[in-house]
C-alpha cells in the first residue's frame, strides 16, 4: 500500500460518518428515560476531554500512530504486546458493527437471507475497500457525508412537519435525580460512540501537516455531539421513553411512521440505506486499524493481512448465539467493563510514560 497522505477535510468526513456510525441504530442511554438527552451531553462531555487527550498524545509525536508509539516508548517486546492486544480489540469491534449490519439487513430488508449469507456479502465487500487503504476510503467519505447529513435533516424536517413530537414526554426532568442520568452516562455512554475515537490515534499521521487538526477536530465532534443527541432525543418525543426503552431499533421505528403523500410510504427503506453507511463505515475504519497495525508491528505488507484479518472480523461476529446476547455483551461486558481500559487507562498510561520520557530527556 503507499504511503499516500490525506487532506484534513477527509479525515474529518471519515470521522463525523465513524462518530454517526451506528449510533443512530440503537437508544443511547436508555435507561436514564426522558433524561437521556442530559446522559447524552455529559457523555460527550466526558468524549472530549478524552479526545483532547489523545490529540495531545498525537501532538506530542505526531509522526507515530498509535502502535508505532506503544513500540517506541513501552520498549520493543512490551510495546509489540500491547500492539497485538489494540489489534485484536479493533478486530472485534469491526466484528460486532458487522453483526449490527446483518441483523439489521435481516429486520429491515432481507428477513428470508441467512444472517451468514447477509454478513459474508458484507465482509467481502468492505474487505474489498480496505485492501486500498485509508487514503481511498477517506475519500468516499468525502464524498458520502452530503448524503448522509442531508437524509438526517430531511428525517428530521418531515418529523416535525408531521407534528409527530410530543415534547410532553420530556417531563418530569430528573424525575429520579441525577443518579439513572449519571449510570447511564458513565462509561456506557462515553464508550459508545464517544471515546472510539482513540482508533484514530492510528490514522492521525497520515493526513498532511496541518495546524488546524486539533481545532477541526474538536469542532466536529461538538457538532456531531449535538446532533446525536438531538436525533437520540427525537425516538423519546416521537415514541415516549416507556416504548423506545422497549424497541429494538427506535428510530427505524419513527421512520416507519412517517406518511408524506404515497410517495414517502417507505422512507424506511430509504433510510435502512443511510444506516448502512454509517456501520459500513464503522466496520471499515476498525478493520484498516486492524490491519494498519499488524503491518506497522511484524512489518509485513499491509494487503497481506487485510484476508486474514477479514476472516478474523467474520468468524467473530459469530460469537454471539443470538442477537439479544450480541447486545448484552456489548453494553453490559465491553462498553461497562472493557472500553475504559482501552479508551482511558492505556492512552493516560501511554501519555505519561511520554511525559516523563521527555522530562528524564530535558533533564539529561
Amino acid at each position: 500500500m503507499k504511503n499516500e497522505e490525506s487532506r484534513l477535510t477527509e479525515l474529518i468526513a471519515c470521522f463525523v460518518l465513524f462518530e454517526i456510525g451506528s449510533t443512530t441504530l440503537f437508544q443511547i442511554a436508555a435507561d436514564a428515560g426522558q433524561d437521556a438527552w442530559l446522559a447524552m451531553l455529559i457523555g460527550s462531555a466526558v468524549g472530549f476531554m478524552l479526545l483532547l487527550l489523545y490529540l495531545w498524545i498525537h501532538k506530542m509525536n505526531p509522526n507515530r500512530s498509535l502502535y508505532e508509539m506503544c513500540v517506541h516508548f513501552y520498549g520493543k517486546w512490551l510495546g509489540k504486546g500491547v500492539g497485538f492486544i489494540l489489534v485484536f480489540y479493533f478486530a472485534y469491534e469491526s466484528s460486532r458493527n458487522l453483526r449490527d449490519l446483518g441483523e439489521l439487513a435481516a429486520f429491515a430488508l432481507l428477513n428470508r437471507t441467512p444472517l451468514a449469507v447477509l454478513m459474508l456479502i458484507g465482509i467481502l465487500v468492505v474487505g474489498n475497500s480496505v485492501r486500498y487503504g485509508a487514503h481511498i476510503v477517506f475519500l468516499v467519505c468525502l464524498a458520502m457525508l452530503p448524503t448522509v447529513l442531508l437524509s438526517y435533516m430531511l428525517l428530521i424536517f418531515m418529523i416535525i412537519g408531521k407534528g409527530m413530537l410530543h415534547f410532553e414526554y420530556m417531563q418530569p426532568v430528573l424525575e429520579n435525580g441525577f443518579g439513572p442520568v449519571i449510570s447511564a452516562a458513565l462509561p456506557e455512554t462515553v464508550s459508545f460512540p464517544f471515546g472510539q475515537s482513540l482508533l484514530f490515534l492510528v490514522f492521525f499521521p497520515m493526513v498532511r501537516k496541518d495546524k488546524n487538526l486539533g481545532k477541526a477536530m474538536l469542532i466536529s465532534y461538538i457538532c456531531t455531539a449535538v446532533v446525536l443527541t438531538v436525533i437520540n432525543q427525537i425516538n423519546i418525543l416521537v415514541l415516549g421513553p416507556t416504548l423506545t426503552k422497549l424497541t429494538l431499533f427506535p428510530l427505524l421505528q419513527v421512520v416507519q411512521l412517517i406518511e408524506a403523500a404515497e410517495v414517502f410510504e417507505r422512507m424506511d427503506v430509504l433510510f435502512v440505506i443511510v444506516l448502512f453507511v454509517g456501520l459500513g463505515t464503522k466496520v471499515i475504519m476498525f478493520y484498516i486499524g486492524a490491519v494498519t497495525g499488524l503491518a506497522q508491528i511484524t512489518k509485513i505488507g499491509y494487503r497481506k493481512w487485510v484476508l486474514p484479518i477479514g476472516a478474523l472480523i467474520f468468524g467473530a461476529s459469530f460469537l454471539s448465539p443470538n442477537f439479544s446476547h450480541h447486545l448484552w455483551v456489548g453494553i453490559d461486558v465491553i462498553l461497562n467493563k472493557l472500553d475504559p481500559y482501552f479508551q482511558f487507562g492505556l492512552p493516560l498510561v501511554l501519555l505519561t510514560v511520554m511525559l516523563l520520557r521527555r522530562k528524564k530527556r530535558m533533564q539529561g
